[in-house]
């Protein structure tokens, strides 16, 4: 984490890092209207506005937009570069550009190495969504467990059907989760094979900067972030046809964003501090 303001005189908020395309440049205003630039080293270019401070407020609103912000300068940047290597908001160089260009040569192995990994490839989010209520009562119909409870319950006294409730509940709940999380597995393992890289977001609706942000109001079957090229994002699109021809699934594909989720920490103390 980066130090108190006070603590830097001068620095750069640092955007992403990309391949130098030389005779590329790159026009557009950053946080608070801050006119964005490049800075070049080793073959690379670091996307950054000059700062003195952090970006804090105690409005959330306000910080929605900064990193809205963050994210669209990114979107440019890989626009006139190609795939990028985001940083999260906030993240500062503290110095000025020759420290920036320090740090660039330093790590100009370290990022090269990524930036090629990931060259020609973006990421892609996929949630599906499911009939949870739909897929309950199939399961109190086929269950043989949940049967022999539901017929002893309109049999059994108020107290005893209070404890065979909480038992049906318990065994549905169960099956429920079970059948989610078998049904989540088999899509991941289809789509696995048709991309680069997958990452099961779980319960999570973001990871680093909120892309693609999901809607918490509906039952969410599986979450996922692919990276792909251009053909696997179109054999991605064709497996979700096949996925979306359920009348219970409802699927969710938005891309292509930067590879914020496949972005790899980069570690030592030459590092950029994030916040």
């Amino acid at each position: 984490m980066s130090e108190s303001p006070a603590d830097f005189e001068t620095g750069r908020y640092l955007y992403c890092v990309a391949l130098d395309d030389e005779g590329t440049s790159l026009s557009t205003t950053g946080l608070d209207d801050e006119p964005v630039r490049v800075v070049r080293e080793a073959g690379l270019v670091a996307v950054v506005h000059d700062c003195t401070s952090l970006y804090d407020s105690d409005s959330a609103t306000q910080i929605q937009r900064w990193i809205l912000t963050h994210q669209s300068v990114v979107d440019d940047a890989g626009e006139a570069f190609g795939t990028p290597l985001p940083f999260q908001f906030d993240t500062i160089v503290r110095g000025d550009d020759e420290a920036l260009r320090s740090w660039l040569s330093d790590e100009a192995e370290t990022l090269t190495d990524h930036l090629d990994a990931l060259a020609g490839r973006w990421e892609y989010r996929i949630e599906i969504v499911w009939d949870e209520a739909a897929a309950r009562e199939e399961l109190e119909e086929a269950d043989d467990e949940l049967r022999d409870l539901a017929e002893r319950r309109e049999e059994a006294s108020e107290g005893t059907q209070f404890l065979l409730n909480k038992q049906y509940e318990s065994r549905l709940d169960q099956l429920v989760s079970e059948q989610r999380r078998a049904e989540a597995a088999d899509l991941a393992d289809r789509l696995s094979g048709e991309v680069t890289d997958l990452v099961d977001l779980g319960e999570r609706s973001t990871v680093g900067l909120d892309i693609g942000g999901a809607d918490e109001d509906v039952d969410v079957l599986a979450r996922f972030s692919v990276l792909a090229t251009d053909d696997e994002q179109e054999a991605v699109g064709l497996l979700l046809d096949d996925v979306a021809a359920d009348p219970g699934i409802e699927v969710r594909f938005t891309g292509p964003w930067p590879p914020y989720t496949f972005t790899p920490e980069l570690g030592g103390g030459d590092a950029p501090d994030e916040v």
